[in-house]
């Protein structure tokens, strides 16, 4: 997918697919036949205030790309659209409320699915098939089911949680540096060397950080720093190890209890490579021993598509929940 192609294939049955993290805003337009044609991101995140995920914000962000989409596309008219959203199971309270009517209002789209994160990653990656998948990218969370019920695990946000994720690894490196800084035990010398080349002198740190709406993205954003320090530094390694055994408990915590459950991990942290990759597979081994680990099949918005079009079509085989697969009909508006 990529932005420029299927320039007037306005045939069919259109669906729009959007997938809102930590790190911007990802959308697609396409139809039930083709999947997606064209594609349209944003590195400014969805703001998440006093009443959660802001939905004037999504639309402010969203109606734009959305424009820009259908006239590249010619698909000008939705039966169905998909929005997963970061910290939806807990922060989404006024997506649920006003996102459904916004969306059909502005684009005429009958049929909403408001997901998290995890759930469009999880379709993305396996499909409509029993199992677990993580989604690791600046925050976690790890969704499992046996198609009757959603089981999922951490997800809550760099403050609480999303262990392992790459705001995890990126504030853990941050404190190995500021450790360094201080002469405390556990410090580390090369990554005060790459955070100071990043973000400047350490002093400067809370008050480049601590103000911003992208705190997460901002940590995630030294992850990688982390994992180049990681073969020749034992500080940076053993961030990236306990990283890769929150991640294989996350996994463990969700996977179905029954048979030989499929399970992938998905989303931008593999990018990190064999410093989190080699402890990961380690521990995923030991802890899911019933288990088959896949590759997964597409990312995150490859999901919303997927289950953009199974609304389109029907409806998708997998359980509702309002916390995690919220479906919403509007009538359409003229």
């Amino acid at each position: 997918m990529g932005a420029g192609t299927g320039a007037g294939t306005g045939t069919g049955t259109g669906i729009l697919a959007v997938d809102s993290g930590g790190s911007g805003l990802r959308v697609a337009v396409g139809t039930v036949e083709r999947g997606a044609v064209a594609e349209r991101s944003s590195r400014e995140p969805v703001r998440t205030g006093a009443r959660g995920i802001d939905p004037g914000h999504l639309m402010a962000r969203l109606t734009p790309m959305v424009r820009g989409l259908t006239s590249e596309t010619g698909v000008a008219r939705f039966a169905a659209a998909v929005v997963g959203a970061a910290g939806f199971a807990t922060l989404g309270d006024a997506l649920r409320a006003e996102l459904p009517d916004a969306l059909a209002r502005e684009f005429g789209v009958p049929t909403i699915a408001l997901a998290a994160d995890a759930v469009i990653a999880y379709v993305g990656a396996l499909g409509p098939r029993p199992g677990a998948v993580v989604a690791a990218g600046t925050g976690l969370i790890a969704i499992g089911t046996d198609l009757t019920a959603w089981r999922r695990a951490d997800g809550w946000g760099h403050l609480l949680g999303d262990c392992g994720g790459g705001a995890w690894i990126g504030r853990a490196g941050l404190e190995a540096a500021l450790r360094a800084h201080d002469g405390r035990p556990g410090g580390s010398a090369r990554l005060l060397a790459c955070a100071q080349e990043q973000f400047g002198p350490m002093p400067g740190l809370p008050g480049l950080l601590y103000p911003r709406d992208d705190r997460a993205a901002v940590l995630a954003s030294f992850a990688p720093r982390v994992a180049a320090c990681a073969p020749n530094d034992p500080v940076a390694s053993d961030i990236l190890r306990a990283a890769a055994r929150h991640l294989a408990e996350s996994a463990a915590a969700v996977c179905p209890a029954d048979g030989e459950p499929l399970y992938a991990v998905t989303g931008g942290l593999l990018k990190l490579g064999d410093p989190l990759l080699v402890p990961l597979a380690q521990e995923l081994a030991g802890r899911l021993p019933r288990g088959r680990r896949v590759a997964a099949e597409g990312d995150p918005l490859h999901g919303a598509v997927r289950l953009a079009a199974g609304l389109a079509a029907g409806a998708p085989a997998l359980p509702a929940d309002e916390a995690m697969l919220y479906v919403a009909r509007v009538a359409r508006r003229a």
